[in-house]
């Protein structure tokens, strides 16, 4: 074995024994392990984390900045009805950006930055890889904008969209601002004490990152040990590009899939999150908002997803129990579905946001 494949294999096993430190679930025992894929396009290579039966119909993730599948959809995938919900309807296609996979090596310094619509067009060329047609997809902020991206210069190829703390605006100053003292923290400094701290109140409420009289979360020191083993210069560069995003807002209402919300009301983008539903086709599109949570619901509060994307699910045919009539391996196809199950209430959404309190453990 190369190498740099023996490294990388020790980073990721240091990164999932890190990950599991959190939770009372071995990683190995609720799940397989995933197919790594390197999957070569014309902006470079993309790693993709298969999980479960590619005969099943496909669900996409996409992480936030300096995140990959393990430190972002983690707590999600260790919620057992969640991960019955979704590993039984799914096979499961983890994307990283550029750069963030476990184990990652630094990208060739000559490589040009990727743009957004570099990176959406990454996924597509995902798809063609592994002969996928229409996908379902996840994504968390910085990771739900490339997926919403992706939805609006490929409508064919997106069924879904769940989003968590989207992005859909340009970056106001003060963003960009911010993000350009972290771009120039990360390149001249590294992952250091002041960037960490800067992405964990990205990722996470005030009551689980602690404060001077509690003690900071599990899942915050394994976020913090995670973004450790990350290259700087690698996030750097999806930051870069992030930064440089534009305002999607006025093409939402074209978009042609339905599209579930989630967002904290703890959340730095909990504004940007509430502009984007208002922008959505609302027949299409529903909103929940979580209380005491930051960001990352996929991590803080992975519980209060679960019935929303019962009913999401629902709406396409798909249901978590073997035993209901329709096959898991069912094409989701909108067109076989009646025009009422598009609506909020069929979702077991109400018009306004619901809002769900999940008690946080300090």
């Amino acid at each position: 074995m190369p190498r740099r494949e023996r490294e990388r294999e020790r980073a990721k096993k240091r990164e999932m024994a890190d990950s599991s430190d959190s939770v009372s679930v071995d990683m190995e025992t609720v799940s397989p392990s995933p197919k790594e894929h390197h999957v070569r396009t014309r902006h470079g290579s993309v790693s993709v984390a298969v999980y479960g039966d590619q005969d099943k119909p496909a669900l996409i993730t996409y992480p936030d900045l300096a995140l990959n599948y393990v430190s972002c959809f983690q707590g999600l995938f260790f919620c057992p009805e969640v991960y019955s919900l979704l590993l039984h309807n799914f096979c499961i296609y983890h994307i990283s950006p550029p750069g963030h996979e476990l184990g990652a090596a630094a990208i060739d310094p000559d490589d040009p930055i990727l743009s957004v619509d570099d990176l959406a067009d990454q996924i597509a060329e995902v798809l063609n890889f592994f002969g996928l047609g229409a996908v379902m997809c996840m994504g968390v902020t910085a990771g739900a904008y490339i997926l919403t991206l992706f939805a609006m210069k490929h409508r064919q190829r997106v069924l879904g969209l769940i989003l968590v703390s989207p992005l859909c605006k340009a970056p106001s100053w003060t963003e960009w601002l911010y993000n350009k003292v972290m771009s120039n923290l990360l390149y001249f400094y590294g992952m250091c004490g002041v960037v960490k701290e800067i992405l964990l109140k990205r990722y996470f409420g005030k009551e689980v990152r602690g404060n001077a009289h509690l003690l900071e979360s599990d899942i915050v020191r394994t976020c913090q040990r995670s973004l450790e083993e990350r290259q700087s210069l690698n996030v750097w560069r999806f930051l870069e590009a992030i930064n440089g995003r534009s305002d999607l807002s006025e093409g939402l209402i074209k978009l042609q899939c339905r599209s579930l919300i989630f967002v904290g009301d703890m959340s730095p983008f909990h504004t940007e999150a509430l502009h984007m539903t208002s922008k959505l086709d609302r027949r299409f599109s529903a909103l929940v908002e979580v209380q005491a949570c930051g960001s990352m619901v996929t991590e803080e509060q992975p519980h209060s997803m679960l019935i929303p994307m019962e009913y999401f699910l629902m709406g396409y045919g798909l249901y978590r129990l073997s035993k209901q009539s329709v096959s898991p391996r069912s094409p989701l196809s909108p067109s076989c579905i009646s025009p009422e199950l598009y609506s909020p209430e069929s979702m077991g959404l109400k018009l306004k946001p619901i809002k769900t309190r999940i008690p946080v453990e300090i």
